[in-house]
Formats: C-alpha cells, sequence, structure tokens
C-alpha cells in the first residue's frame, strides 16, 4: 500500500511528464527489488470533459451521448497521474521502452458522464518478470465515498535477467469464432491520442515509431480493449482482464473474435494482439 498522499488541484499535463520521463530514462536501473514511489495521488472534484468523452467513444465505438462512462475511460481520467509517478526520479523503471502488458478492470456499477468523482493512483508493487522487471500500477475512482472503479495495469522494462528457468508455460487458448473484421486506418493512433491526451510517438506516425524500433505506428493497446468491449457489450457491474500480446501495426486488418465472456484480437496467420476475459459481478 501506498504511505502517503499527495492531494492534487487538477490533472497533470502529459506532455511534459512524457518530456522529463523520457530525459530521465537512461539513468535508471530497473530492478524488481528496487525502492520506489509510496505516496498516493489523489485528484478530488473531477468532472468528466464531454466534448473529450465524446471524441474518444467515437474512436472507440462506443455510443455516443450515453450517461454512463465507458468502461475503459477512467483509466484515461487517471493515466495522467500514473504518468507523474512514473515519470519521476523515484520510479525506478525506464518510461522508455516501457511495455504496457496487462490490465484488469473492475467496474462496481455505472457511472454518470455529469458525476464528480476522486481518483487516486499508486504503484503497487514491483515484480520480476522473464524478461525483465514488471511494476503494477493501481487506479481507483471514487463517487461519494465508495469505490465505484478499479484497475490494475502492469508495465514491464525489458533488461537482462539473472533467471536461467525456463519460460512459464502460457495457456494454449483455442482461437474464438470471429465476429468481424476490422480495416484500421493509418490515423487511428493520432485520432486516439487526440482524445486520450495520451500522445505516445509509437502511436502517431511511421517515423517516430521507427525510432523506437517499429516499421510503422502502432494501434494503442487501451484503444484495442476499448474497442473490443464496445462490439462485446459491458454490464454495469462487470470485471474485465485484458493481455497485450503483440503489436496491431497500423494500417492494418484485424479478426475481432468472442465466445461468451472471452474476446480477442487476431492479425494474419492467427497471430494474437489481445486477449481478454469479461465476466458480471
Amino acid at each position: 500500500m501506498a504511505d502517503s498522499a499527495l492531494v492534487l488541484t487538477g490533472s497533470p499535463s502529459l506532455a511534459p511528464l512524457l518530456a522529463r520521463g523520457a530525459l530521465l530514462s537512461p539513468f535508471k536501473r530497473p530492478a524488481p527489488d528496487a525502492e520506489f514511489p509510496r505516496t498516493r495521488l489523489v485528484l478530488p472534484g473531477l468532472r468528466v470533459d464531454l466534448a473529450r468523452l465524446a471524441a474518444y467513444e467515437r474512436v472507440c465505438g462506443f455510443p455516443t451521448g450515453d450517461d454512463a462512462l465507458p468502461p475503459t475511460y477512467p483509466h484515461v481520467l487517471g493515466f495522467p497521474l500514473a504518468m507523474r509517478l512514473m515519470s519521476g526520479r523515484d520510479f525506478p523503471l525506464p518510461l522508455l521502452g516501457l511495455v504496457h502488458t496487462s490490465i484488469t478492470i473492475t467496474r462496481h456499477r455505472a457511472m454518470p458522464a455529469t458525476g464528480a468523482y476522486e481518483l487516486t493512483v499508486h504503484v503497487e508493487g514491483l515484480a520480476p518478470h522473464r524478461r525483465g522487471t514488471e511494476a503494477t500500477v493501481v487506479t481507483e475512482v471514487r463517487e461519494g465515498g465508495d469505490v465505484v472503479w478499479e484497475s490494475r495495469s502492469t508495465y514491464l522494462a525489458r533488461h537482462r535477467t539473472r533467471r536461467t528457468a525456463g519460460a512459464p508455460r502460457e495457456e494454449v487458448r483455442k482461437p474464438l469464432p470471429a465476429v468481424a473484421e476490422w480495416r484500421l486506418a493509418e490515423d487511428v493512433g493520432r485520432r486516439y491520442a487526440a482524445a486520450s491526451g495520451d500522445r505516445n510517438p509509437i502511436h502517431l506516425h511511421p517515423l517516430t515509431a521507427r525510432l523506437f524500433g517499429f516499421p510503422r505506428a502502432i494501434a494503442h493497446g487501451m484503444w484495442t480493449v476499448a474497442r473490443c468491449l464496445a462490439a462485446h457489450g459491458t454490464p454495469d457491474s462487470c470485471h474485465v482482464r485484458a493481455d497485450f500480446r503483440a503489436p496491431v501495426l497500423l494500417p492494418g486488418t484485424v479478426t475481432y473474435a468472442a465466445q461468451d465472456g472471452r474476446f480477442e484480437l487476431r492479425g494474419r496467420e492467427d497471430r494474437l494482439h489481445l486477449t481478454g476475459d469479461l465476466y458480471s459481478t
């Protein structure tokens, strides 16, 4: 648990946080036993910008004008606070190259778009990973003192490890029945960035993506989750887990597949980009 709370007066601006994190990245020494920030950031009295929400709903495929927030939108609200923690000097993992590997979301009830909320974000801890060190960041949203939404995101910093054991065997999932084929435009990353505020260069243009080793811009992982949940539908009270398997290059074509509470995105030759599970709570 976080040791202390820092109450903010407004949501941090992402651009300077990205710049600070990039500048500090070469000096970071990631390790699963490293110290990490114990502060819990708190943002009270948060209200949703309805114009930005509508832009988000359009780019992700959610119906616009609904009174309730999409299940993934609180992640957008909390991300600037998470970035403030992860771009700081006391966060041991370098922001450059940090990979969002999974997210779990629990929504306890429908969240009105016109409501007033309190956000809290903290780093839960670090853990060894076969490819480096993974951090878990927890986001909670409260309304009237009750937790109405919470998530846990894992972020991986790749580095050499001393672990010599073989990689753990992953669950072999039988391909789910195809539901739809989506042709993704080259500008999906820029449209999502404009709506979410998350302007990571790997999602914006081929040239900036190549600086980080990608042949083309890639779709934002949280966009892929949101797009799948928009197609699947979610009950007011639900639990979602999504694992990011491989990047989706833009432009590109993916297959959305789903059955019961499971969903996935596949690419060419059935390459898995995203797997997810959804159930009512």
